[in-house]
């Protein structure tokens, strides 16, 4: 179509000027020179187009409806995919909720939520408008006409005036029945109604130019529809109005959060589109019952913030960026260093303030949008997501109201920051000798200043002399690692840059402070043991010592962990085992589920029971059991285990008993039985004994034999058919084991099953496996059903 078209400009067009003709009546021998160019197509679709009237005898025969029906409209909205503008069709739930709206809103605009109360349309402004997250607007149509040329996979919606035009055609066409009516535009473009189920659309010719299509391909017409039922669109279901649960979905490393390079935007549409297709499979009695509505999932987008003009992190690493394998540098930048970014106290306080209050912000919004709503929350984190949500839960306050999340929120987590004599002192528990130090007017800062011998004549004992000092130098040095210099190695001194008024660092190369250096590192490594972590009395937990860990503003029910380092961190740390008697302050559940082929998974049970060897729970596919390659494979694995172990056994024991001289076993003596006599009757029939042994291990020797082949398909055969009927037998086997109470005592790893494709190189879809997650209907379904197991509602496996 030409640019200035309404369909793809999305212009008002003037009305057409409406020509009542009969194609077929034209003289034969008009001069070329008076045909116009709508009169060539006409011409040339008549004679060679095969979508021409000649073509469509048969359907013009059929009698046009008897009275005209008012076409249905069914609104669209835009979304750009791939550097191309994509019509989508609202639910028909949205649709009439949105005709309703204009019928009745007047001249003032009037705000409808649609797709589940994330999106909202302003009718009169014909925009859809996101609400949770950052998107720019979108257009919205009204449609009721549509087209399609030959190289396009879907019916485009025209513009509102343009398919109000066409309306009004069809109805005086319809009305007065009298087809074959010809619509000029003043743009060139020509719409012939042939009959009411043929009606084509025809384009200008253009200049010939050798660089563009031949005129045949120009001029090739266009096919148009009437009302979304009469062509081929996806209508989505609705989404039920009650929201049982609302889960928070924290991003990984990057912008992108899949293969194909999406937004965590678009991965957590899909993850929900498959929960809510799960809904209607697995939970259909539920559903009936009015026990079950859905799920909400909502995204949590962090890397924006980190790299955004606030923090110039960006610009700074550019700067010293090098300008060879200038894509691959960027994607390192942009990608890859978040996790040096986590590391980083400064960059690490930045992601967990924007993660915390991001989700504190979505929280409250949604409260506010859905007031009746009564659920619970959980959250997700992929990658470092999964990191920063486990450091910030196991740094949460366990106040039970909002009051005591508030004064969380402010009080500083670690004793070394505190800005009072007295506080510092009643932490230390010698609140006894404030008097002492505010008799001579010493604060806080004063006291810092303060050496051993400053102390003994202000007259404190030695013990708490010790405190106060050792105080004294972790708040010096935790101050200096909060400006960025706790991190210098020996032989390097931050000294203030002369050329600037700003008191940050610079770092300048020298053997002055090297002693204080070494005490600095000695300190430092000293702090970073964890490993011996209190989990009572410890304040910052086992996260990142010089963080201060915001508060949320909500409980999470459950903690869902995709292809999560977190287990690699804890131990590069210094953990090497959790207490099994540990759980998060404010939520009781923890999930850590993997691919068996992720290269950035790490498992969470052998830190807590490190003296058994357990297996990972084995996540059921979502149509059931096992997949088909994983069954065929443990049964051969096991029957070849069987066959050297069990059978050579069997053989090797079987041909011992027949070679040697068997050694008949002592009868118990009878009552009133002397062994004298026992061994008198046993000497006197020996040969005979002998004998019957060596003819009764000969018939065990044929009968296993004979009866092997028989016990060998008993074994496996029928043994894999009693698996498969109780599939769960293995999996209750398994949760029956105790790994502590990170989980409430069940278990914690869990992991998905690879694809049969997937198993024949696990190197070639190692990276994909880590980005598998937001498409697995197995992982939203076990996320369903841990939430709806703790709301009663059973679980059901469609028949297949």
């Amino acid at each position: 179509m030409s640019e200035g078209l309404g369909p793809e400009g999305g212009h008002s067009q003037p009305a057409p000027t409406i020509t009542v003709q009969d194609l077929s009546d034209r003289p034969a021998h008009t001069p070329l020179d008076r045909i116009t160019p709508v009169e060539q197509v006409s011409g040339v679709v008549e004679e060679t187009s095969p979508s021409s009237t000649s073509s469509f005898e048969l359907v013009d025969m059929e009698p046009a409806p008897p009275l005209y029906q008012p076409v249905q409209p069914h609104w669209f909205y835009c979304r750009r995919v791939d550097s191309k503008d994509v019509w989508l069709p609202f639910s028909r739930e949205d649709s009439e909720r949105l005709e309703q709206a204009l019928s009745t809103a007047g001249e003032e605009e009037v705000v409808v939520a649609v797709e589940g109360e994330r999106y909202d349309v302003r009718v009169r402004e014909r925009q859809r408008y996101a609400v949770y997250w950052e998107q720019g607007p979108s257009e919205v149509r009204r449609c009721t006409w549509f087209y399609k040329g030959d190289k396009d996979t879907r019916y485009m919606p025209y513009p509102e005036e343009f398919s109000t035009n066409l309306e009004e055609a069809y109805m005086i066409a319809v009305t007065l029945d009298e087809w074959k009516r010809k619509l000029d535009f003043p743009s060139g473009e020509t719409v012939i109604l042939h009959n009411p189920k043929l009606i084509m659309q025809y384009q200008p010719i253009t200049l010939q130019d050798e660089w563009v299509s031949s005129p045949s391909e120009q001029t090739r017409p266009r096919t148009v529809k009437r009302g979304v039922d009469n062509i081929t669109a996806e209508i989505p279901d609705g989404e039920p109005e009650t929201i049982d649960h609302l889960v928070f979905m924290v991003h990984g490393i990057g912008p992108a959060c899949d293969i194909r390079f999406r937004s965590i935007i678009q991965c957590v549409n899909d993850f929900r589109s498959a929960s809510l297709s799960l809904l209607g499979s697995h939970y259909r009695r539920g559903q009936e019952e009015g026990r079950v509505g859905r799920v909400e999932f909502l995204p949590v987008n962090w890397h924006s913030a980190l790299h955004g003009d606030a923090t110039g992190v960006d610009e700074d690493i550019q700067r010293i960026t090098l300008p060879s394998i200038s894509r691959l540098r960027h994607f390192t930048n942009d990608t890859l260093l978040d996790l040096f970014f986590y590391n980083s106290p400064t960059y690490c306080q930045t992601i967990v303030d924007t993660v915390a209050s991001e989700v504190n912000k979505l929280h409250s919004l949604f409260k506010h949008r859905h007031p009746e709503f009564t659920g619970a929350v959980s959250v997700v984190g992929h990658s470092l997501g999964s990191l920063i949500l486990f450091d910030l839960l196991t740094n949460q306050k366990t106040g039970s109201g909002e009051a005591d999340r508030d004064e969380g929120r402010n009080r500083d987590p670690c004793p070394l920051t505190c800005d009072a004599l007295e506080q510092a002192l009643c932490r230390m528990g010698l609140q006894e000798h404030l008097a002492t130090l505010q008799s001579v007017d010493l604060d806080l800062d004063s006291l810092a200043m303060c050496d051993e011998t400053d102390l003994t004549e202000l007259g404190i004992p030695l013990g708490p002399r010790k405190k106060i000092l050792s105080f004294i130098r972790k708040r010096h040095f935790l101050q200096e690692g909060r400006q960025g210099t706790v991190l210098l190695a020996p032989g390097l001194q931050a000294l203030p840059d002369p050329s600037e008024d700003s008191p940050s660092p610079t770092v300048s190369f020298g053997n002055q402070s090297s002693e204080a250096s070494a005490r600095r590192q000695q300190f430092l490594r000293a702090q970073s043991i964890t490993s011996a972590v209190d989990y009572e009395y410890f304040d910052v937990g086992i996260g990142q010592v010089s963080i201060n860990y915001p508060q949320l503003a909500f409980h999470p029910q459950t903690f869902f962990a995709f292809g999560s380092p977190i287990g690699m961190f804890l131990t590069v740390r210094g953990l090497k085992r959790i207490d099994p008697n540990y759980t998060f302050p404010t939520c009781k559940n923890f999930y850590n589920i993997y691919h068996p082929f992720d290269p950035v998974a790490y498992r969470i049970e052998p830190m807590i029971v490190s003296e058994s060897d357990l297996e990972p729970m084995l996540i059921p596919h979502h149509k059931g059991r096992k997949r088909m390659h994983l069954e065929l494979k443990e049964s051969l694995t096991r029957m070849s285990t069987d066959l050297k172990n069990n059978v050579l056994g069997s053989f090797r024991t079987a041909w011992q008993s027949l070679v040697r001289m068997p050694v008949a076993a002592l009868p118990p003596v009878e009552d009133g039985e002397t062994t004298a006599e026992r061994s008198l009757q046993e000497t006197e029939t020996p040969a005979a004994a002998c004998a019957a042994v060596r003819e009764k291990s000969k018939a065990d020797l044929w009968t296993k034999i004979l009866e092997w082949p028989k016990a060998l398909h008993l074994h496996y055969f029928q043994g894999v058919h009693e698996e498969v009927e109780s599939p769960g037998s293995a999996e209750d086997k398994g949760r029956q084991v105790k790994v502590g109470m990170l989980n409430g005592g069940r278990r914690i790893d869990y992991v998905l099953q690879e694809a049969p494709i997937e198993s024949f190189n696990e190197y070639l879809f190692a990276i994909q496996s880590h980005l598998c997650y937001w498409e697995s209907e197995d992982t939203a379904l076990l996320l369903l059903k841990e939430i709806y197991d703790k709301l009663g509602v059973a679980f059901e496996q469609p028949q297949q």
